[in-house]
């Protein structure tokens, strides 16, 4: 079984169009969308369009709330006056593109989607999220005490963890404190935004062998880059109102 997961695309149509073209090669078995489909770009409608023609099982991400219900924050955790200031910018921006119809999706998507798969010795939990099983604008980075990752993990009952928000992925492997399984923290990354030093889109491939379940060691997940017209996504927010910040944190990939 071969899922892709992608996430935080923020209105960012070329990324989106060059990650359907990659992943389509790949032929994934299953694909999931984990939120935070606007903001910070001028196409959220194109976006929100796409997703939803192909009909791609999506959650909301802590943007995709706030912009569903027409408020005027994202629910971002800005660290100072003037990143709070653009943050504030586009959201305005945004209210003032999506409508009423474009909204009600929006405001209908899931915080969570579960997924099982029996094995031998059970069934595999996998709990896909925005940003954690507690809050959809929480951010779980990479370097967040192993004990605590794990209590999030098992206190959401599940064994496979997979969310974005923090715009940087990773894949960690983690033992239970009360067996000795394995869990997994698996971020994706963003595509349309990436916040790790590295313009180029990400996303991930999950591998779910059902025959290596049993303590769940049977679970692979590949971080794919991919290439796009990071040009054409930039010059499109310097043509807009929106922060011209914003262009060069996606040439940056900052």
């Amino acid at each position: 079984m071969r899922i892709a997961l992608f996430s935080d695309i923020h209105a960012n149509l070329p990324a989106l169009e060059a990650f359907f073209a990659d992943v389509e090669r790949r032929q994934p078995d299953m694909m999931y969308c984990l939120g935070d489909l606007v903001g910070y770009n001028i196409w959220p409608n194109e976006v929100i369009d796409e997703l939803r023609r192909r009909r791609i099982p999506t959650l909301a991400g802590n943007y995709d709330y706030g912009v569903g219900r027409a408020l005027s924050d994202c629910g971002c955790a800005y660290k100072t006056a003037e990143e709070k200031g653009m943050g504030e910018r586009s959201v305005a921006f945004t209210n003032g593109l999506v409508d009423a119809a474009r909204r009600d999706y929006l405001r209908g998507l899931p915080a969570h989607i579960r997924l099982e798969f029996p094995h031998d010795q059970g069934v595999l939990n996998l709990l896909l999220v925005h940003g954690s099983p507690r809050r959809t604008n929480e951010y779980l980075f990479e370097d967040r005490e192993e004990k605590s990752m794990v209590r999030i993990i098992e206190q959401a009952g599940a064994d496979v963890l997979c969310f974005g928000h923090t715009h940087r992925p990773f894949h960690r492997k983690m033992r239970s404190d009360a067996d000795s399984r394995v869990l997994h923290a698996i971020n994706t990354g963003s595509v349309g935004k990436p916040k790790d030093g590295d313009p180029r889109g990400s996303y991930v491939m999950l591998t779910i062998d059902p025959h290596r379940l049993a303590g769940h060691g049977g679970v692979e997940a590949e971080i794919v880059r991919f290439t796009y017209d990071v040009e054409r996504a930039a010059g499109a927010i310097e043509q807009s109102v929106l922060p011209r910040p914003f262009a060069d944190m996606l040439r940056l990939g900052r």
